[in-house]
């Protein structure tokens, strides 16, 4: 009897657990999840338009966590001084109001796609130019309550911000570029925004620019305060530095090359009139097409940049070599130049004498030298300048101003290269 009862009782408990089993079964969560979305937010018992209380339920701001994703940076422009950015943004914040029963773990969150439902955080970009969301192929927002109240409310954005810009160092240069946030109308009385703990700012991996490499980003606060009080302010700056070697290529190299090509007139004939002004000129016109190429793809600034002062220079050496042969042609024309000429013949006579009698001197103290051993000094003998050695075997005024400037030309310019590099490279340096 006993074990007939025992049998019935277990078979009475099997039953009931699997009916419980059955009826968890059959439950329609999607449908507990509207009837959960209307208690809470149903008419006359949520209003939007009431921010939520403070930490733990007290009448102190109301907190809101902010991290970013940042999908990719489309461009960074010099002349406009601004750059476009894609990121995801995200805000967290409690709102006790929106509380509800999870059914036993069942229920994780609910989810909104429509903003206006609960209250929002009025933040706003401080530095923004234009900005779009993105609704293809639907809008890329989403609303999600949990549990506990807390609300994770995250979209896809595309910003252009504003990107103030110090070009002093162009093309040599960082820039830092910011993303502010802040709030528009609530005070920090009422509501305050923090960076999520952790990491809240990330960045894409295969992240490409074509002029710039992203080095680093950092956070930080910026509240701001008015004549209507204080306001909560984040902002990130993002450190890019500029690659060189495109304008290595695309600027450095070829002035170099143009202020090279303006010295092959200093190796041409004085009589070749036609060759050396058209070498000139060209040199001159492309230089000058050059630097109004580079200055077309910056903003008009006060202040000299970098690439001013090798532009002008090399403009200037251009500039020179043209001057160079005008000078040439002018003292190939003047009667100094021509050695048949009884002046001439005159200077170079006396020349000749002067260096007969120096030499006669420098043979006598030679003589004295040698017969008095008992001479406790003597005066040294007057050496000959070398450079005018030299320049004598050019005859003529013209020539020795070609053969000079072939000289004096790259030696000025290889001494500008070094000290141009040394005060740019050792600034940016310093920069970084």
């Amino acid at each position: 009897m006993g074990t007939g009862h025992y049998f019935w009782a277990l078979f009475y408990f099997a039953s009931l657990c699997s009916a419980s089993l059955a009826n968890n079964a059959k439950i329609n969560f999607r449908e507990k999840e509207k009837k959960v979305l209307d208690q809470i937010l149903g008419a006359g018992k949520y209003d939007a338009r009431i921010r939520p209380s403070g930490i733990n339920g007290t009448d102190g701001p109301a907190i809101v966590r902010i991290n970013l994703f940042v999908r990719s940076i489309m461009t960074i422009s010099d002349i406009k001084m601004e750059y476009s950015v894609q990121l995801t943004f995200r805000e967290q914040w409690t709102d006790e109001r929106l509380k509800f029963d999870d059914i036993q773990g069942r229920l994780k969150y609910l989810t909104l796609t429509e903003a206006n439902r609960v209250w929002m955080p009025d933040l706003f970009f401080s530095n923004e130019k234009e900005g779009h969301f993105h609704n293809i192929i639907m809008p890329n927002v989403y609303i999600r309550i949990f549990p506990n109240g807390s609300v994770l409310y995250s979209i896809r954005i595309s910003l252009t911000l504003a990107c103030p810009m110090n070009l002093k160092l162009y093309p040599l240069d960082r820039q830092i570029c910011s993303l502010r946030m802040a709030s528009y109308g609530w005070t920090t009385n009422d509501l305050v925004f923090l960076w999520k703990e952790g990491d809240p700012v990330q960045v894409v991996k295969n992240l490409h620019l074509p002029r710039f490499t992203l080095e680093k980003f950092l956070t930080d606060y910026c509240n701001s305060k008015t004549n209507t009080g204080e306001y909560s302010c984040l902002k990130v700056d993002l450190l890019f530095k500029r690659e060189f070697s495109y304008y290595l290529i695309q600027i450095y190299i070829p002035c170099c090359m143009l202020v090279i090509v303006s010295w092959v007139s200093f190796w041409l004939d004085q009589g070749a009139v036609p060759a050396r002004v058209s070498l000139g000129v060209t040199t001159l016109l492309t230089m000058a097409t050059q630097t109004s190429g580079i200055n077309a793809s910056l903003p008009p600034v006060s202040y000299t940049k970098a690439i001013d002062v090798w532009t002008g220079v090399c403009l200037t050496f251009v500039f020179g070599a043209l001057l160079e042969f005008a000078l040439v042609n002018y003292a190939s024309r003047s009667g100094l130049n021509k050695p048949n000429r009884a002046a001439d013949m005159h200077k170079e006579n006396l020349k000749k004498k002067r260096r007969d009698l120096e030499q006669a001197s420098l043979d006598a103290a030679s003589d004295l030298l040698d017969t008095d051993s008992n001479a406790t000094f003597a005066m040294p003998p007057k050496r000959p300048n070398c450079c005018k050695t030299w320049l004598s075997k050019f005859p003529t005024r013209s020539k020795r101003i070609d053969v000079i400037s072939r000289i004096t030309f790259p030696l000025v310019f290889a001494l500008f290269n070094l000290v141009y590099w040394s005060t740019y490279l050792f600034r940016e340096e310093e920069d970084e």
